[in-house]
């Protein structure tokens, strides 16, 4: 069996951070142009040679999104843009067309080149062709069943590695492909600025009747008529594996930290179960339905997901209430507040590879020890007694149901 890399996002340094204290083997992040999410946070020039460093003094590698359509002017820049992700180590480049192929090739000739989903990749001689280029992966459309991936990843050259996500926001256009954000808003899909007009609710409106709106009903009543659900595969590592895929990827670079963090550490423990031949743990298996989700699928991998047409609205019952920045062997925490909560609340504390337990909030006090029962500064820096010491970036979160 194949381990399988998970492949986490770093929108930015907090993501980053989360995602290596965690569990992933890879991140994916992008600088301040190329990437397709124009709205993370990112990483300008010297934030990307800090977190190369970061990275790989964990044994984690970071790859780079360069996988927007880039016009003339902006082409013009990669040449300089691949040669600096070269010098500072760089692991690998996510590329959506020959033109970063063959400036990594000539510019950058220590950094692999992953060919980005955008590319669409959906069969073996489409892979082929990419291998015989000069790319070490590609990463496959997300249209693929189960069987095609295997049979692709049987009939793909040797060394060609494959990547597939496995979790997080899933289009309604092929790959991505979508023309409909750039038409109503003028924000362009290909380039990173997705207004996502797929998730709106829609009416009709007759040419002679202005102001007068008639919904679009499927069935049920529904009608959200373009929307889809996320992609989870958390149950199914042992199958990923076994058809060859080589990196699992998380989408979300443009979710929260908490996000990065619980995802990442639910398929660290669900890939090294599925290595060790063991069931994972369902304390892990039910932290991808702690995280902000749309209602959950398994894609395509195993057939047609189906239309989803009710509400696109994110399932958001926990909240982060605090980030533990330091931890002694008797539990005195110092923690940073992100919301609001009050001594006698019911809390839970998760960290990086400790399952979460729960509590009663206790007395707080201030960084000059004097008592708070109720935090309420954002970011600011707080004393509280855990029941037992926990690592840095433990976080602390509550049960708050949206409404």
């Amino acid at each position: 069996m194949v381990k399988p890399e998970v492949l986490s996002p770093a929108g930015d340094r907090e993501r980053l951070d989360m995602a290596l204290a965690y569990g992933a083997d890879a991140v994916y992040l992008a600088g301040n142009a190329f990437g397709m999410r124009a709205f993370a946070g990112n990483f300008d020039r010297d934030g990307l040679k800090n977190a190369v460093s970061a990275a790989h003094a964990k044994g984690v590698r970071v790859h780079v999104t360069c996988n927007t359509l880039a016009r003339n002017d902006e082409v013009a820049q990669l040449p300089e843009y691949l040669e600096y992700l070269d010098a500072i180590g760089v692991d690998a480049v996510i590329a959506a067309g020959p033109d970063v192929l063959d400036l990594c090739k000539r510019r950058a000739p220590h950094v692999q080149v992953h060919m980005s989903t955008q590319t669409g990749i959906t069969n073996y001689e489409t892979a082929r062709v990419w291998h015989e280029l000069g790319a070490s992966r590609v990463v496959l459309a997300r249209e693929l069943s189960l069987d095609e991936v295997a049979e692709l990843k049987a009939k793909s050259p040797k060394g060609l590695e494959v990547e597939a996500f496995v979790h997080g926001a899933m289009c309604v256009s092929w790959s991505g492909r979508c023309l409909l954000s750039n038409y109503m808003t003028g924000r362009d899909a290909s380039r990173g600025a997705c207004a996502q007009p797929c998730r709106y609710q829609y009416a009709l409106m007759e040419e002679k009747r202005p102001g007068e709106y008639f919904p679009v009903f499927e069935e049920n009543g529904e009608t959200f008529i373009m929307n889809s659900r996320d992609m989870c595969m958390i149950d199914h590592i042992p199958a990923l594996a076994a058809a060859g895929v080589d990196s699992l990827k998380i989408e979300g670079r443009a979710k929260s930290a908490y996000y990065a963090a619980m995802t990442t550490a639910a398929y660290r423990h669900a890939v090294d179960a599925a290595v060790a031949g063991v069931p994972i743990d369902p304390v892990w298996r039910s932290e991808v339905d702690k995280v902000s989700h749309r209602h959950y699928s398994t894609g395509f991998w195993f057939g047609q997901p189906g239309q989803y047409t009710d509400s696109a609205r994110y399932v958001r019952n926990w909240q982060v209430l605090a980030i533990v920045a330091a931890c002694d062997e008797l539990g005195n925490a110092r923690l940073s507040l992100r919301n609001k909560f009050a001594t006698g609340d019911e809390i839970e504390v998760v960290g990086p590879n400790a399952p979460a337990f729960a509590f009663t909030a206790p007395l707080m006090r201030d960084m000059d020890g004097f008592e708070l029962t109720e935090p309420k500064r954002p970011q600011m820096e707080f004393c509280m007694k855990l029941p037992q010491a926990v690592p840095p970036l433990s976080i602390v979160r509550a049960c708050r149901p949206s409404s």
